[in-house]
Formats: structure tokens, C-alpha cells, sequence
């Protein structure tokens, strides 16, 4: 999926039965990647873009992807949409961390509770993580890593709150990636050029922080009605705004 996943955290396992649990969580992010990968020309996704297969010709999985999207796409008013300006199916805003969720459910079903997930810079923290500073989030700048004014915008503190994840969508690094489906058009333009979102569910983070993107300024309205729901948003000329109960997150 052009990008990669780091897990990092403690556990009693050790040898051949930690290998096999993280094998089989590890398994899940390759076999998401085989199918949903854009990046290579002969997955199924890659294939049905091309128009060379339809859907109920490919794995279930994408039909079961196809439907959750559709889902979202109703959930957020229209702002996230798996449906690019051509037509095609991309449901990247959703399947990397759909991926994640799925490799962190085989862990924490095996007792594994002590962990964070990065998943190309979105995390989740597992409910047993012990070290304070792994529910410290830095919220990166929103200029390219390769950027020599690159470095943390802020840090947020998830320790004893209701949340455990966070998403962050931008221009930084792949550049106007994002379109708005109420426009049918890629961003040229764009009022927001990043935007973090802190929630109790990592694809839910996710896929607010694709359609904030999206829905530009009205986004701020549209997050601050969202339950169990914190964003900072930065818009293109550098300033910067945040849902209501953002700043209770921030680390001190």
C-alpha cells in the first residue's frame, strides 16, 4: 500500500510463539496489501481499475470494502468517497487501516494488550499500553519529513481519555492527492492542507480525516457534531483551528 506499518510495545511471549502470533497479524497486512494495493499493476485492485475484471469476479473482500465504503460515504454527508474524478474505485482513504485494525484484532484476541501500532503514520494504542510517553501522539508539520523546517507541530496526551487513535490526512507528502466528491475534482486549490483526527476507532480517525480534507472549511462544523471525536485542522495560509475538546488533549 505504499507505505509501512511498525508495531512496538512489551509482552511475556517470547521465540517461535511470538514469531507465530506475529506472523499471522503480519499475514493480514500482506494478503490487504496483494488485493488492495494501487501501487502494483497486477493486484486485483490495480486489475478492476483497468476495467480488466468487475467485482463479484474478485476476492469478497472488495465487495465487503466496496459496501463499508458506501457506508462512510453516508456517514460523512458525501465527503469521503472511494469514487476518484475518474470514475475508478479507491478506497485507500479506509483499507490501510481497516488492514491495521485487523492485525491489531489477532493480537489483542491472543492477550496481546501492551502495544502501539503504527500504520504509515496513523497509531493506535492497544488498551494495556503501560509506558505513559506511548499515549503521547506528535502531530507532525505539515511539510514534507524531507523538509528542513520538518518537526512536531504539537503532542497530544491520549493517557485516561476515551480515545486511542489518530489519523492525519495532508498534502505534505503526496501532494494534492485528495479530491472533493461535491466537486468531482482532485484539490487545486485546497482551504485545509492537513488535518489530524483523534477518535476511539482508528479507521473511523481515518476516514473523518480524508473527508475534513475534502469538505475544507464547513469541516470544522461537521467534526465538532461527531460523538467520541477531536481534529486540528490547518488551513492553507497557515492558520490553524481545532474541534471543541481538542485542547484538553494537548500534552503539557
Amino acid at each position: 500500500m505504499g507505505t509501512a506499518f511498525q508495531l512496538r510495545g512489551k509482552t511475556q511471549l517470547a521465540g517461535a510463539e511470538l514469531d507465530a502470533l506475529l506472523a499471522q497479524a503480519w499475514a493480514l497486512l500482506h494478503e490487504a496489501d496483494e488485493i488492495f494495493s494501487l501501487y502494483k499493476t497486477d493486484s486485483p485492485l490495480s486489475q478492476l481499475r483497468r476495467g480488466d475484471t468487475s467485482v463479484a469476479e474478485l476476492p469478497p473482500v472488495v465487495s465487503k470494502i466496496w459496501d463499508e465504503c458506501e457506508s462512510w460515504e453516508k456517514i460523512t454527508g458525501g465527503y469521503f468517497s472511494a469514487f476518484t474524478p475518474e470514475h475508478t474505485f479507491d478506497p485507500s482513504g479506509l483499507v490501510k487501516t481497516w488492514a491495521a485494525q485487523n492485525a491489531v484484532a489477532v493480537l489483542e484476541a491472543a492477550g496481546q494488550t501492551d502495544f502501539t501500532m503504527n500504520a504509515g503514520g496513523d497509531i493506535y494504542i492497544s488498551p494495556g499500553c503501560s509506558a505513559d510517553m506511548s499515549w503521547r501522539i506528535g502531530i507532525h508539520k505539515p511539510t514534507s519529513i524531507a523538509n528542513p523546517d520538518a518537526g512536531v507541530l504539537t503532542v497530544v496526551d491520549l493517557k485516561n481519555s476515551e480515545f486511542n487513535s489518530l489519523a492525519t490526512s495532508g498534502y505534505a507528502e503526496r501532494g494534492l492527492h485528495i479530491w472533493n466528491p461535491m466537486a468531482a475534482e482532485k484539490a487545486s486549490n485546497p482551504e485545509l492542507i492537513q488535518v489530524s483526527v483523534i477518535s476511539d476507532n482508528l479507521v473511523r480517525a481515518d476516514v473523518w480525516a480524508t473527508a475534513a480534507m475534502a469538505a475544507g472549511f464547513d469541516a470544522l462544523r461537521m467534526l465538532n457534531k461527531q460523538p467520541q471525536l477531536e481534529a486540528l485542522l490547518v488551513a492553507a495560509d497557515g492558520s490553524i483551528a481545532a474541534t471543541d475538546g481538542f485542547t484538553s488533549l494537548l500534552s503539557i
